[in-house]
């Protein structure tokens, strides 16, 4: 391991493990040291963050980077600020399925829209438009989506019916084509909403 670069190797580790975090033997792994120079290192690291906006923590035996608690008002403003930052297309199109299908599960969602539909539904959940409301019934249990009180919020809604209704012909079936149609109409009740 490059002496000099270590903090920042262990850095790109940690914010590549993301949310599942790295365990110590990974970071023995990777980096081919015995456990206790890990350990130390992990443990300098923690301290070389106390002074910044983010820290080193340990949950359930792996180490990840996490927002410290005393900046929690501040967070907690940016995530339910509709102006932060803008749907993507595709959670736009995500967020319509669920909000005119709900409740629904994740492979419907992937059905109607012809592609994954992870990544949308993660970005939905994490900004509280949409949240697990139950499980199928059936093999698997897949978790069923609908959309939450922010939904409403975000979009100036009293309730789910205020959606604007659908076309007959999209009702019908959510074709390809007739999507298309459909997330335009959607796109301006959100244009209009703003």
């Amino acid at each position: 391991m490059d002496k000099r670069n270590w903090k920042a190797i262990l850095e790109s580790l940690l914010f590549a493990a993301g949310d599942e975090g790295l365990s110590l033997k990974q970071v023995c792994s990777v980096l081919e040291i015995p456990e206790d120079e890990a350990f130390n290192r992990m443990n300098e690291l923690k301290e070389w963050y106390d002074d910044r906006g983010i820290a080193v923590v340990e949950i359930a035996g792996a180490y990840q980077l996490a927002t410290k608690k005393e900046h929690a008002e501040y967070l907690k403003k940016l995530v339910e600020s509709p102006n932060v930052s803008l749907l993507s297309q595709a959670a736009l199109e995500t967020l319509a399925i669920i909000a005119y299908k709900q409740p629904i599960t994740r492979a419907e969602i992937e059905q109607i829209r012809g592609v994954k539909t992870e990544r949308p539904v993660q970005t939905l959940t994490s900004k509280g438009l949409v949240k697990e409301v139950g499980r199928a019934e059936g093999t698997g249990r897949a978790y069923l989506f609908g959309t939450t009180k922010e939904f409403l919020e975000y979009f100036g809604l009293k309730s789910i019916e205020e959606l604007p209704p659908l076309p007959d012909y999209v009702q019908e079936e959510f074709a390809d084509e007739e999507a298309d149609l459909f997330f335009e109409k959607f796109q301006e009740t959100l244009e209009s909403n703003e």
